[in-house]
């Protein structure tokens, strides 16, 4: 490791083997605490390369539990880098059973809050969602509820090793960007939600590569889902597009709307109060706008609004709750 971090230092850049063989190391524990956070931190002064990024993942999805059983229903993940500092509700993980509701299969995976104060499996710990990695529970709630859970630390060995290290450092790290791309089921559809545009980039070059269906979302203002505070950009596999809050008929919403609390409690109901349908107009348009592009990702060939309304409907007649009620009683 001191060898690596001298020529890290230095500005030199990790082929993707080398980038694999350091993770892998990391995961079986032959790298410290303060090794790990040095070795972070270069990240924190310069830019990640794709090949870096590549052998990273690699090492990752090689030790990934595996959970294949679940690619026979072509789910999507609806998933943020996190890292911009913004401190929101859990809205990816309520447009997933936004969009779980609206009738279409979701495996959700997500972690602990590192740079924020909630993360999707905070929110899923306080309705006492109890995380497991067996495959066949998992297969029972996709068919009975639509959505799955997948809690990152039980499917990857390395990120369990690097989480105490994170929550320390507290601010956005290299594993932000790979959390997106090492979702064990290696699904097909994804949303992504990124804090810059050079992160969109990034990501853009590696999905084109996948031949996967994908929409990557960003809020110019600097969030990374469709927060509705600013003009926006979506791209996907076909093109590049940009929108305001207003073309798609939804008011401008202030960024302290969108305020997740200072506990994973008070984020909990705020997440309650968007599928009980008693939220806020920001609060539920938010969620109702990144559960839409879910579904056109589902369905490139329907318009926006079209899937807009769509996952209007499901919140609206409470399909998103009894999605969540039915969660509930199986992953309790």
């Amino acid at each position: 490791m001191k060898a690596i971090l001298n020529r890290l230092f230095e500005h030199q850049y990790l082929t993707r083997d080398e980038a694999k063989r350091i993770l892998t190391n990391m995961a079986q524990g032959e790298y410290n605490d303060s090794q790990i956070a040095a070795f972070i931190t270069v990240y924190f002064m310069r830019n990640i390369s794709v090949e870096e990024i590549l052998g990273f993942r690699e090492a990752l999805l090689e030790m990934r539990v595996n959970v294949d059983a679940l690619r026979e229903f072509n789910p999507i993940d609806i998933v943020g880098t996190g890292g911009d500092g913004k401190n929101t509700f859990n809205i990816s993980t309520a447009a997933c059973f936004v969009t779980a509701g609206a009738g279409y299969k979701v495996v959700k995976h997500g972690n602990f809050g590192a740079t924020s104060v909630s993360g999707a499996s905070n929110v899923m710990e306080e309705h006492g969602v109890k995380f497991s990695r067996e495959v066949d529970l998992h297969k029972k709630s996709l068919e009975e509820t639509n959505i799955a859970y997948l809690h990152a630390p039980l499917f990857n060995l390395a990120l369990k090793t690097v989480a105490p290290v994170r929550k320390a450092l507290a601010v956005k790290t290299f594993f932000n960007i790979l959390g997106p791309l090492v979702n064990p089921l290696i699904p097909k559809r994804q949303v992504l939600g990124v804090y810059d545009l050079k992160m969109a980039r990034l990501y853009n070059y590696i999905y084109q590569e996948s031949g996967n269906d994908f929409s990557i979302v960003h809020s110019l203002d600097g969030y990374d889902e469709v927060s509705l505070t600013d003009t926006f950009k979506i791209i996907n596999k076909k093109e590049e597009s940009i929108y305001t809050p207003e073309q798609l008929g939804f008011r401008r919403a202030n960024p302290n709307e969108l305020f997740g609390g200072n506990t994973p409690q008070e984020a909990a109901l705020i997440f309650d109060n968007v599928l009980n349908n008693t939220a806020t107009e920001s609060q539920k348009n938010v969620v109702l706008i990144n559960a839409a592009v879910a579904i056109q990702t589902i369905e490139p060939e329907r318009d926006l609004l079209d899937c807009v309304a769509i996952a209007q409907e499901s919140l609206e007649a409470g399909k998103a709750k009894r999605a969540l009620e039915k969660f509930l009683k199986i992953n309790k």
